[in-house]
């Protein structure tokens, strides 16, 4: 009978501390212990970069975050749209309104991220106050870029636009020209390769950091600038989305002064926060 008391005690007094050693076995987020994902489609310079530093934030609010690169501006939309992934970072707000109106598709801006401004960048020239009469600077050939090229030339005094053109100016609505300088239109991407045969060029931010010339830059376009307001890059997501607790942490990651101080130090003036 002893015997199988002491047994009984024996019995329940390792039960007890079983309970009281394995707790729920969980640690972090849920009761499994596990994050909950979030898959985030980015092009590589600055987005993906960006993403990456903001992991850590995202995995202290209870989230692991997937980063699914991309190399071209068709698929992370199209990816968004049949639900692979639950947002993307690469595009500004036109480009966004322009795939909803071609593809039909109701994606929206979950917020504003980062500025990446037109510079105009030193190739045989070092600075405005140098140029020579008849230099010659290259421009982006296509419309919105080329406009908010000449833009940003009018801005500092080297030309003048008809009034009222705004981002829709061409070379042709340049009404005054006392420098006579001479513009040299080309693809975006290939003008960094350009400067040791212009006095300057109009590059843009992701361009210029790719090609490792940030250190030419002479002035960029301001983040109150009218480019500035309609070309911010924002976090585009589905519509039923755009209130989730996982779409907020992600804002608040990406918007957190953690991260503001993360794209001056590490972009300068190529990439500017917009929050």
């Amino acid at each position: 009978m002893k015997k199988l008391v002491s047994l009984c005690l024996g019995l329940l007094l390792a039960g007890s501390l079983a309970a009281c050693g394995s707790g729920d076995g969980s640690s972090g987020s849920g009761s499994s212990g596990t994050l909950e994902k979030i898959s985030v489609g980015a092009t590589p310079v600055p987005h993906e970069e960006i993403l990456e530093f903001i992991k850590p934030q995202l995995e202290a609010l209870g989230y692991e975050l997937e980063i699914v690169p991309f190399t071209d501006y068709q698929l992370p939309n199209s990816s968004l749209a049949a639900g692979e992934i639950d947002a993307n970072y690469f595009q500004h707000k036109p480009f966004l309104d322009t795939y909803n109106a071609n593809n039909g598709t109701d994606l929206v801006s979950a917020g504003n991220v980062h500025f990446e401004p037109l510079g105009l960048y030193a190739g045989r020239t070092s600075t405005i106050e140098e140029l020579p009469d008849g230099a010659t600077i290259a421009i982006p050939s296509d419309p919105s870029n080329e406009a908010r090229a000449l833009n940003l030339l009018a801005d500092q005094g080297l030309i003048e636009l008809k009034e009222g053109v705004g981002l829709e100016a061409t070379p042709l609505d340049i009404v005054s020209n006392p420098k006579n300088l001479q513009f040299e239109e080309m693809e975006a991407a290939q003008i960094p390769m350009s400067l040791p045969d212009v006095d300057m060029a109009v590059i843009n931010g992701n361009y210029a950091l790719g090609a490792g010339v940030i250190d030419k830059v002479v002035v960029t376009e301001a983040l109150d600038s009218e480019a500035a307001t309609q070309y911010i890059n924002v976090v585009a997501v589905r519509k039923e989305d755009a209130d989730s607790p996982k779409i907020q942490a992600l804002m608040q990651a990406l918007t957190s002064d953690e991260t503001r101080a993360f794209i001056e130090e590490t972009y300068g003036a190529s990439v500017l926060p917009a929050f």
